[in-house]
This record gives structure tokens, sequence and C-alpha cells, in this order.
């Protein structure tokens, strides 16, 4: 997690003279949600350090800058059932983020095993698994994490409006290209810094 963006919220809502509870208030959240954000656990997402920026009378992109310099590299993971695909999309991904921790699972019980011990910054899945849906595995790592930007993957864009209601940060067409990962990682939700080149 950020602890500069921890470290200026605390510190910003401080100079202007509001409590965690007021700023809950104002914001519509609870207090234990300040807690977590000034406390380093949690980072809001990307509309609501909008909101913070607006209630604090800040730049909202100073906001944005301090929410992605984590000071650890994030990690990324892929979640594919197929070995030749998988190991593809990794090697995009490395190419795109290469300062960022890259993980590749074939099957998704690793993945949510190895995400309940890594703060996962995004996670590229498969909507097909085999018998699994990328779908549920979607769900079980924003219960693990709410903070995780989850991007689907498929040959199929049938699945597109069935894949917005898991909460999914973005949803791509196989095969995966650098272009299309950057595109992504221009719209997720908790931004985070990826390293390398962006455009």
């Amino acid at each position: 997690m950020s602890m500069l963006f921890a470290e200026t919220l605390k510190k910003l809502r401080t100079e202007k003279g509001l409590s965690q509870r007021e700023l809950a208030r104002e914001l519509y959240v609870t207090q234990s949600t300040i807690t977590r954000w000034e406390n380093g656990s949690r980072l809001p997402d990307a509309e609501m350090i909008f909101q913070l920026a607006h209630h604090l009378g800040v730049d909202a992109g100073m906001l944005l800058s301090t929410a992605a310099e984590g000071g650890e590299p994030p990690i990324v993971i892929m979640v594919e059932d197929r070995e030749l695909i998988l190991a593809g999309g990794l090697s995009v991904l490395k190419e795109v983020m290469p300062n960022a921790t890259i993980r590749g699972f074939e099957w998704p019980a690793d993945a949510i095993k190895y995400a309940k011990k890594n703060w996962v910054s995004l996670a590229f899945v498969d909507i097909e698994l085999g018998g699994e849906s990328g779908l549920d595995l979607c769900r079980a790592l924003l219960d693990i994490n709410q903070s995780t930007n989850v991007v689907f993957l498929t040959a199929y864009a049938d699945y597109a409006l069935e894949a917005w209601d898991t909460g999914a940060s973005g949803f791509m067409i196989k095969p995966i290209t650098p272009e299309g990962v950057r595109a992504q990682l221009a719209n997720l939700r908790h931004p985070f810094s990826p390293g390398g080149p962006t455009a």
C-alpha cells in the first residue's frame, strides 16, 4: 500500500481542521474507512480520490500520484488455463510493466491462495477456466482485496454484460497485446504506478 498517500491524507485533513468523523460524514463513508486510508491498509478508488481532493481543497492529480507511489513494485497476476496463451500473455505484461512483480496461474485455486498472501494490484483473468468460472474468481479476488483491479480476458464478447456485474475494471478480447494492456491501465478503478512506459 501507499504510505505516502496515507501520510498525505492525514496531513491534509489535519491542516483543514477536520476530524476523521467529520471528513467521513462529508464523503458519506464510515470513520473506519478514513482510518484505513490513513493507516495505509486501504486505498480509495479513483472517483473517491477526486472527492477527497475537492473536500480538502487540493489538486486531484497530486493525490492520485501519491496513491500511485506505493514504494514496492505492484503485483500483477494472470490466470489462464491454456499454457501457451498464459506464457504469451505474461511476456506482454512484463514488456508493458517491467517494474511489476508478474505471476501466472493456470488454476483459480492457486491464484486465490497467492492473493491471500500478497497484495495483488491487477489481475488479468480468463472468463472460461476449464470447468471453473473466471467470474467467480473475480468475486473471490475482490472479497480478498476490494482494491484489486480485475480485467477479464476472453475470445468472446458475449460475456461483456455479465462480466461488468462482478465489479471488474475492464474487459479485453484476446489475444492480449501491449496496446490493449496500456489502454486498460489508463482506466483502472484503483490507480497504481505500473512501471515502464504507458504510451
